[in-house]
C-alpha cells in the first residue's frame, strides 16, 4: 500500500499536489473529515465550540454510523465521541443551508439515545448527557449571534429547565454580535470559515494555535493531497464523463460515487426533489436512489448502483440522463 501511494504521488509534482489543499478551509467536508480523524483535534473543536474543558475523549463505539430498524433511515455523523464524564458529543459541519436543521437534530437525538438503552431495561437513567453541535457557514436564525444554544424549557416558567440533559448548539461563522460570547469562540469560527495564518491572532487561545498546526500539517501532506486530487478527479469524471456512458462493465462504480453523495444529502434531511435540483439530475432518478437507500439501508453504494442499473428498479429514470454532456 505504501509503495502504491508513492507511485501515485510521483505522477504529480509537490506544488500541484499541495496547491488544492491550501485553498480548503475547515468548513469544507474533505478537510474537516481529515482533521477530525484525530481525537485531539475533536477535543479542541468541542472545547472551543462549547466553552468547556475536557480531560479525555474516546470514539463512541468507534462508529460514525448509527443504524435504524430495517427499512428506516439511519444517520452518519461527522464525528461522535464520549468524554471521561460520560457526556456524548456529535459535531456536524454544514457549509450551506440544505435542509431542515432543527428537525435533523431532533432525529439525530433520537438515534443517538436509542442504543444507550438495552432491550428490557427499566428506567432511563442510562441515557447520557448529549450535545449536538452544528457548525454552520450561515446564520440559520438571522439574529447575528455566533452561538444559539437550545434546551427544553417550560413555556410558562422560562427559567425551569426540563432536565433531559440534551442540548443542541447551532454555531454561526457569520455572527456579528459579540455580546456574551468568548473571544475564543469568535476566533475559532472565523478560522473555520477561512483556515489560514491570517485568522490565527497572536493573542488567540492556545488551543486554536494547536488546531492550526494540525491543519497546516494536513495541508502539507502530499499523501493527503493525492487523496484529495483523486477524489476531485473522480467527481469530475462522474459529472463530465462517467455518467454519459451506457451500462457497460464498470459503470456501477461510477454511479456508486453519485449514490454516496445522495446518501450524504439524505442523511442531512434533504428530500429527493431538493437533491435532484442540487445535483442537476432527474427527480425520478433521485427518488429511485432514495427509495433504494430506504429499502436497503445495509447495502453498499456499489450494491445499490448495480441493483438500479439492472433495470429492475431504475426503469427510465437513469441517473445519466440528468447530467450535461462533457
Amino acid at each position: 500500500m505504501e509503495e502504491k501511494t508513492k507511485l501515485n504521488m510521483q505522477m504529480y509534482d509537490a506544488e500541484s499536489i499541495l496547491a488544492p489543499l491550501q485553498k480548503l478551509n475547515l468548513m469544507d467536508d474533505f478537510l474537516f473529515d481529515a482533521a477530525t480523524g484525530d481525537l485531539e483535534t475533536c477535543r479542541i473543536i468541542i472545547e472551543l465550540s462549547l466553552g468547556i474543558r475536557i480531560r479525555n475523549i474516546a470514539w463512541k463505539e468507534g462508529q460514525k454510523v448509527i443504524r435504524n430498524l430495517p427499512g428506516n433511515r439511519g444517520i452518519r455523523m461527522d464525528f461522535y465521541v464520549e468524554d471521561d464524564r460520560g457526556r456524548v458529543f456529535d459535531v456536524e459541519m454544514q457549509k450551506r443551508n440544505e435542509g431542515n436543521i432543527p428537525k435533523r437534530t431532533r432525529f439525530y437525538q433520537a438515534l443517538i439515545d436509542a442504543p444507550m438503552l438495552k432491550s428490557g431495561e427499566r428506567g432511563f437513567d442510562s441515557l447520557k448527557p448529549a450535545y449536538i453541535v452544528v457548525i454552520c457557514g450561515f446564520d440559520l436564525y438571522g439574529y447575528g449571534l455566533y452561538r444559539y444554544t437550545f434546551d427544553n424549557r417550560c413555556k410558562e416558567i422560562p427559567d425551569l429547565v426540563m432536565g433531559d440533559e440534551c442540548s443542541k448548539i447551532i454555531l454561526n461563522t457569520k455572527g456579528k454580535s459579540e455580546d456574551g460570547v468568548d473571544r475564543a469562540l469568535i476566533d475559532f469560527l472565523h478560522y473555520v470559515e477561512k483556515s489560514s495564518d491570517e485568522n490565527v491572532p497572536e493573542d488567540c487561545d492556545e488551543r486554536l494555535k494547536h488546531l492550526h498546526k494540525k491543519i497546516h500539517q494536513i495541508k502539507m501532506s502530499e499523501e493527503i493531497g493525492v487523496s484529495y486530487m483523486k477524489m476531485e478527479e473522480r467527481d469530475r469524471l462522474i459529472r463530465d464523463e462517467g455518467l454519459r456512458r451506457g451500462r457497460a462493465e464498470g459503470r456501477a462504480e461510477g454511479e456508486s460515487r453519485l449514490i454516496s453523495i445522495i446518501r450524504r444529502k439524505v442523511s442531512r434531511g434533504m428530500g429527493a426533489a431538493e437533491i435532484a435540483d442540487l445535483l442537476e439530475i432527474p427527480c425520478a432518478a433521485a427518488e429511485a436512489v432514495t427509495e433504494a437507500l430506504m429499502l436497503h439501508p445495509d447495502w453498499t453504494d456499489l450494491q445499490i448502483a448495480e441493483e438500479l442499473l439492472s433495470g429492475e428498479n431504475l426503469a427510465d429514470s437513469d441517473l445519466t440522463t440528468g447530467f450535461p454532456p462533457a
